[in-house]
Order: structure tokens, then C-alpha cells, then sequence
């Protein structure tokens, strides 16, 4: 059996070379080190780390997508019932279009990300949403455009 590698706290150079990953994750680890002011077997090092340690989880491919064929992105945020927490979040996992939840503090119980075909499309969704028992309110904002995206 494998010992765990104790995970060691990010430091300053850590968080950039995450961050030029996340922008790039094909960056050679010549151009990283070049970019970071480092040798390149300090960005080798550093890498085989954050991998180890689980922080680096894998690579991925982000496929783009002609502008008319994405559909309409909204952050929904969900107020619901005390103890309908269970109920709503199993009739929303059934909803291909969501690409994200999550329970967040503040105003709302949850934000919700939707991704739907069309205007049409979504506002069938929010109809559904609310329509769920425990669903108390929903506030709803578009996604007009995306400014940074880090995520994969």
C-alpha cells in the first residue's frame, strides 16, 4: 500500500504555475519556467508535486463551439424550504441542462448553472425549477459574455 504524501501549502509560485495552466495546460514546461522566471526542472518538480499530491488532478481538452450553436448560460439562484434540501437537489440532478451546482451562503440557498439550447429552452427550465416542491423563489441572470474561464 501506498503512503499518503503529506500535501504541502501552495505557495506564490504554486498558484501561478496553476494559473497559467488553467489558462493553458499545453504550455511546454520550457515556456512555463520562461514565463515564471525559473529553471525548467523547478517547474518539473513543482508539477510531478502538485500531481502527487492531488492538486493537479489531470488535462483536459476545452472543445470550442461556433457562438450559435452555444445556447444561453444563467446562474440561477435557488431559495428553497427548510429541510427540502434533499428533494430539490435530486429533481435538479435530473436536469441535463444543469452544468453546476452548488450551496452557497448569502441570499440564496443555492446557485445553479444552466446551459440550454435556447431562450426558449431555458425558460421552460426555470418554469420546472420552480415548479418543484421546497422551491421557494428563483432569481435568474444571463450569461453575456465570458470575461476570464478557468475552469475546464
Amino acid at each position: 500500500m501506498q503512503a499518503m504524501q503529506k500535501t504541502l501549502p501552495l505557495d506564490s509560485l504554486d498558484r501561478r504555475l496553476l494559473t497559467l495552466l488553467q489558462a493553458n495546460a499545453r504550455a511546454s514546461t520550457a515556456e512555463l519556467a520562461r514565463q515564471l522566471g525559473v529553471a525548467r526542472t523547478t517547474i518539473l518538480a513543482r508539477l510531478a508535486r502538485l500531481e502527487r499530491q492531488g492538486v493537479i488532478a489531470g488535462y483536459t481538452v476545452r472543445l470550442s463551439q461556433p457562438e450559435a450553436d452555444r445556447g444561453v448560460e444563467a446562474y440561477v439562484g435557488i431559495s428553497t424550504a427548510p429541510r427540502a434540501a434533499a428533494l430539490v437537489t435530486q429533481r435538479l440532478a435530473a436536469l441535463p441542462e444543469l452544468r453546476q451546482l452548488c450551496s452557497v451562503s448569502g441570499e440564496f440557498d443555492y446557485l445553479a448553472l444552466l446551459r440550454a439550447d435556447s431562450p426558449a429552452r431555458l425558460d421552460l427550465l426555470l418554469d420546472e425549477i420552480g415548479a418543484i416542491e421546497g422551491v421557494l423563489r428563483t432569481t435568474t441572470s444571463l450569461v453575456l459574455a465570458r470575461r476570464i474561464d478557468r475552469k475546464a
